[in-house]
């Protein structure tokens, strides 16, 4: 049998592997906050220019995908691919590989410089709220510790992707002055 249009009309939805939850629930505000998160970094994708930088949110992307269906289940499914800590090394290691291409922060960056920056930038914003919604669900269910870790580096990963991406551009990051 297929999808049954309204389902949700009720205000609850299915969770996968089974059982349904109200929409307030902490389990979908996490998981849609990660899924929003992915549709921001597609928009960033659209005016990224630089190769690497397209594979990189791709493969976040990817990611997201893997940590969504982890937190939109509330028992162990069968075949869910696991988020590894091994993610969170990846992202270290592309934190670090961007970074090389910039100089050193003298001031707060204000989000902005090129259009393609300035998405990342909301990305950022948007990846630590996913991170504050995961947070808030593991204080009433389990979550993998490896999930938040891994949001709290991706608004790093984020964070250098706005500066490299102004960088190459040769548009400065726009600074407070004070």
């Amino acid at each position: 049998m297929g999808y049954r249009y309204g389902r949700g009309d009720s205000g609850e939805t299915d969770l996968m592997g089974g059982g349904r939850v109200k929409k307030s629930h902490p389990r979908v505000a996490a998981y849609g906050a990660v899924d929003e998160l992915s549709a921001a970094i597609g928009v960033v994708k659209t005016f990224v220019e630089h190769q690497d930088i397209q594979e990189t949110l791709t493969r976040v992307q990817e990611h997201l995908f893997m940590i969504g269906a982890n937190l939109s289940v509330a028992r162990p499914v069968k075949g869910l691919p696991e988020v590894g800590r091994e993610l969170v090394d990846w992202l270290d290691s592309e934190v670090t590989r961007l970074e090389s291409e910039l100089p050193p922060i003298q001031r707060f960056i204000f989000a902005g410089g090129t259009k393609a920056a300035a998405l990342a930038h909301l990305a950022r914003t948007i990846a630590r709220r996913a991170e504050r919604e995961v947070v808030a669900l593991s204080e009433v269910e389990d979550v993998s510790q490896t999930i938040i870790a891994y949001l709290n580096r991706l608004s790093t990963l984020l964070f250098a992707v706005a500066r490299v991406i102004n960088h190459r551009a040769g548009v400065p990051d726009p600074e407070w002055q004070r």
